[in-house]
């Protein structure tokens, strides 16, 4: 048994077909499948229904992956040991990013840590908190940003900013003359909203439902994008949240619609996040410094009090 082997296995798991599996592996389809069945036989069990289309795995298939799946992440960790002990910022960095984060810390950071650190070969990915939360559990992620506190037993939560909620309110609505507002201002059912799925809804539930007593009883309408929301609201549909980094990319016009609440302003945390046994802590703590000397500056508010990310309302 090969660490090669266990790799075209995952493959083949992954990809669900030889053919493309081996393509994506960058080894041709006859040395990927002789290598599959040579652990096939040294275990001398069937891995793969091949007479399923798409090839399925067998019951103990499933265990042999779950494993496999392990011993590769293990492995990797030996480079992991070794880049540590030199205190090289080298290497695969996987990382995994909350959707209402992403589209506006990213651009601020990426360039500037690529630049920086060349030798990292680093892969983003757009996930929900909960699919972060897995692969970071699983070993497929090295860290993750996202709305924190998340109070899980095996993850590390390292605050990078605190980031206000700022009120988007057109100009045929009831506040929209006032300078600046309060949370027992907002009436829940008069707030559009996220889809279902993202923690920033749950935060803005939770600060109507807190604050007002009152959970929406209905809702508008929901949507992927903070976007779609704007536009909607200025057809008059109601009012919305924003978090305040997306407000800094709103145009000039947009912006006359923007309403700070009174301190304490309801805010969320944004951390930096990673399993209590993940090794590569100098990396992570390089990226942490960048992003904490990028973002310093850009959020002045201080006196804000954190919603919860994670409790359904």
């Amino acid at each position: 048994m090969t660490i090669t082997q266990l790799k075209y296995v995952l493959a083949v798991a992954k990809y669900q077909n030889f053919t493309l599996a081996a393509e994506k592996s960058f080894v041709t389809q006859p040395t990927l499948s002789m290598q599959v069945q040579k652990l096939e036989d040294e275990l001398d069990i069937q891995i793969f229904d091949r007479s399923k289309k798409p090839i399925e795995l067998t019951k103990i298939g499933q265990k042999i992956i779950h494993q496999a799946r392990n011993i590769i992440n293990e492995s990797d960790r030996m480079n992991d040991v070794v880049d540590q002990e030199k205190g090289m910022i080298a290497g695969p960095l996987k990382i995994g990013i909350i959707p209402t984060v992403m589209p506006t810390l990213l651009p601020m950071f990426l360039n500037t840590f690529l630049k920086k650190y060349p030798m990292l070969e680093v892969t983003i990915e757009e996930l929900t908190t909960e699919q972060v939360l897995k692969k970071i559990k699983d070993g497929n992620l090295d860290a993750g940003i996202a709305a924190t506190p998340l109070n899980v037993d095996y993850l590390i939560e390292r605050p990078l900013y605190y980031e206000p909620f700022v009120a988007y309110v057109p100009g045929n609505h009831k506040l929209f003359s006032k300078e600046s507002i309060k949370v027992a201002d907002i009436d829940p059912d008069d707030v559009l909203l996220l889809q279902d799925g993202h923690c920033f809804r749950n935060q803005v539930l939770n600060l109507c439902s807190t604050s007002n007593n009152k959970k929406p009883d209905k809702i508008k309408l929901q949507s992927g994008s903070f976007e779609t929301i704007i536009k909607l609201t200025q057809e008059g549909m109601g009012m919305t949240l924003l978090p305040y980094l997306h407000t800094l990319d709103l145009n000039e016009k947009e912006r006359k619609f923007l309403h700070n609440f009174e301190a304490p302003s309801p805010a969320r945390e944004i951390s930096l996040v990673y399993n209590k046994n993940e090794l590569k802590l100098h990396i992570i703590d390089a990226l942490r410094s960048l992003i904490a000397s990028v973002i310093r500056g850009t959020i002045a508010f201080n006196n804000v009090k954190i919603i919860d990310p994670k409790k359904k309302p």
